[in-house]
C-alpha cells in the first residue's frame, strides 16, 4: 500500500477549504472499487478516483469519505482487513490508522454510512455528490442515497463541482514539485525511444521499453502510451507495424507517480537517423507553432487566442509549402487549417492526464466566459478559458495528413480557395507530426515542467547518431 504523498495537514486544509466553499450539507466522496478483468479475483491494476485522491489521500478501494459541512466533521468509512483477508495481503493499517495518515479523527465501518445518510435525507439536508464516471460507483452511490442511476448520474450538486474546480484548478508549490518529477521521468521514457529506435523493431518493443522506464522510477503510465509509425491517426493504440527506415514516431507517453500526478509529452523522431527534407520542413512548421504558443502564456490570456495563434503559425507555415493559400487570417477564421491540425492545442494536467475533466469537460476547460464551438476542428480544442497563475497544461500543435480525410474533402470541394489539392497528394502516405510541452503559468509568463527534452532538428538528430 501506497502511503499518503502529503502530510496530514495538506489534507486537513484542502478539506477545509473545501468545506468553507460548500458552506453547508454533507459531501460525499467515495473511492473507486476494484474493477474485475474476467473474474473477481482478477482486477485491473486500481486506479484511484483522482477527487478521493486530493482530499483523502489514500490509494486504497472500497472507502468513502464524508466531509459533514454543518457539524464540521470528517469521517473515513470503510472496512477492517479480516483474518481470511490477511492470508493473501499480508498484515494491512486498520482503518482507524488510516485515518489518522491523512488528519482524520474518526472512522466507522461501512455498514453505518447507509444510516448516517438516512438520516440526513429525513432532516431534510443537502448530500452533495459528484456524477460517477464508473458505473459500479453510480451503482453504490445510488445504494447509499435510495436514488435512482440516473438521478445519480445527471444530477450532481453544482456546488461541489464548482467548489472542487476552483480549488484545484490551480495548483500548490507541492503539486508542482509533484509534476516536475512526473514530467521529468516521461523526459526519460522519451529519451529512451529516440535512442533505441531501429528499422526493424516493432512497435511494441519500442513500447516495452519506454514502459520499462516507467517501472524502473516506480511510476506507470499515466494513460495508454501512443508509439507508432502512423502519426496521421490522433489516438492510435495499435502497436503491430513493423518501423522502416525512412519514417517516423510519433510517441505520445507520460509517467504517473504514485501519488497520481501525470506527465503527458510527445516527441516526433525519425527511425533512422535523421529526417528527410520534407520531415523536417512539417517539423520546423510544428516546432514553430509550438515556440510561439509558449511565448504567448501568461495570465489573463485567453487559451483559445493561444490556439488560434499556434494555428495561424502552423498555416503560415503550410503556406510556405503549397499546401495552403489566401489570406491568413481568413483562412484561420474558416477553419480551413483543420484539414492538417484536427484537434485542440492542449489540456489541464494534474492528478488525471485530462485534469478535473469527470467534473465536465465545457465547464473545466471554458469556464463562464468562453464558449466551445462546434465546427471542425476546433470543436475539439479541450482547454479555451482565460489561464491563471498556478494552471499546469500541455501545448501539443501538431500536423497530420489524414489521406481519408483530405479525399473527403477534396471531393467536396471544400476550401478550395484557401487549400491545395493538388498538392496536398503528394503527402498522403506523410504521416504525422506532434510535439508537446508541459507547463506552468507564472506570474510574468510561463516555466517549462521536468527536465528538458530535445525538441529541434539538430537535438533529436544528435541522439540518433
Amino acid at each position: 500500500m501506497n502511503t499518503p504523498t502529503f502530510s496530514p495537514d495538506v489534507y486537513k486544509s484542502r478539506r477545509a477549504t473545501l468545506k468553507n466553499k460548500v458552506a453547508s450539507g454533507i459531501i460525499l466522496l467515495p473511492a473507486n472499487l476494484q474493477s474485475p478483468i474476467n473474474y473477481t479475483d482478477n482486477a485491473y491494476a486500481f486506479r484511484q478516483d483522482s477527487t478521493f485522491l486530493y482530499y483523502f489521500g489514500l490509494e486504497l478501494d472500497a472507502l468513502v469519505g464524508v466531509i459533514d459541512v454543518d457539524n464540521d466533521q470528517v469521517i473515513l468509512f470503510g472496512n477492517d482487513a479480516t483474518v481470511d483477508d490477511l492470508v493473501w495481503t499480508g498484515p494491512k493499517p486498520t482503518l482507524q490508522e488510516l485515518a489518522v495518515q491523512v488528519g482524520i479523527e474518526v472512522s466507522r465501518p461501512l455498514t453505518s454510512l447507509r444510516s448516517l445518510l438516512s438520516k440526513a435525507t429525513a432532516d431534510k439536508r443537502t448530500i452533495h455528490w459528484l456524477a460517477p464516471y464508473r458505473a459500479d460507483v453510480a451503482i453504490r452511490l445510488s445504494e447509499g442515497l435510495a436514488l435512482p442511476v440516473q438521478t445519480i448520474q445527471n444530477a450532481p450538486s453544482k456546488t461541489l463541482v464548482n467548489a472542487i474546480l476552483e480549488q484545484r484548478i490551480q495548483k500548490s508549490k507541492a503539486e508542482v514539485a509533484e509534476l516536475e518529477k512526473a514530467v521529468s521521468v516521461s523526459a526519460e521514457m522519451h529519451l529512451m525511444a529516440i535512442r533505441s529506435v531501429q528499422a526493424g523493431m516493432f512497435e511494441y518493443e519500442l513500447l516495452s521499453r519506454i514502459e520499462a522506464v516507467a517501472t524502473a522510477n516506480n511510476c506507470r503510465t499515466s494513460y495508454p502510451s501512443i508509439v507508432t509509425t502512423n502519426g496521421q491517426t490522433l489516438h492510435n493504440h495499435f502497436y503491430g507495424n513493423k518501423l522502416q527506415d525512412g519514417k517516423m514516431v510519433l510517441c505520445d507517453s507520460g509517467a504517473e507517480l504514485p501519488s497520481g500526478y501525470c506527465g503527458d509529452l510527445t516527441r516526433t523522431f525519425p527511425i533512422g537517423k535523421s529526417f528527410s527534407q520534407k520531415q523536417k520542413e512539417v517539423y520546423q512548421i510544428v516546432l514553430n507553432a509550438l515556440t510561439v504558443a509558449e511565448s504567448l502564456l501568461k495570465p489573463g490570456v485567453l487559451f483559445k487566442d493561444i490556439h488560434l495563434a499556434a494555428c495561424r503559425e502552423l498555416t503560415k507555415g503550410l503556406q510556405q509549402l503549397g499546401l495552403m493559400q489566401g489570406d491568413l487570417d481568413e483562412s484561420v477564421n474558416a477553419g480551413a487549417h483543420a484539414l492538417f491540425f484536427q484537434c485542440g492545442l492542449g489540456h489541464l494536467i494534474g492528478l488525471d492526464v485530462h485534469d478535473m475533466e469527470n467534473l465536465g469537460e465545457d465547464l473545466v476547460g471554458y469556464g463562464q466566459e468562453v464558449t466551445r464551438n462546434p465546427a471542425f476542428g476546433i470543436k475539439s480544442l479541450r482547454l479555451a478559458r482565460r489561464l491563471q497563475e498556478g494552471f499546469t497544461l500541455t501545448v501539443e500543435p501538431g500536423l497530420y495528413f489524414i489521406p481519408e480525410l483530405i479525399d473527403m474533402w477534396k471531393k467536396e470541394k471544400k476550401f478550395e480557395s484557401f487549400i491545395n489539392y493538388g498538392a496536398a497528394e503528394a503527402y498522403k502516405t506523410f504521416g504525422g507530426i506532434r510535439i508537446e510541452d508541459n507547463l506552468l503559468v507564472t506570474a510574468d509568463g510561463s516555466h517549462l515542467l521536468g527536465k528538458p527534452l530535445a525538441k529541434t532538428i539538430s537535438e533529436i538528430e544528435a541522439l540518433r547518431e
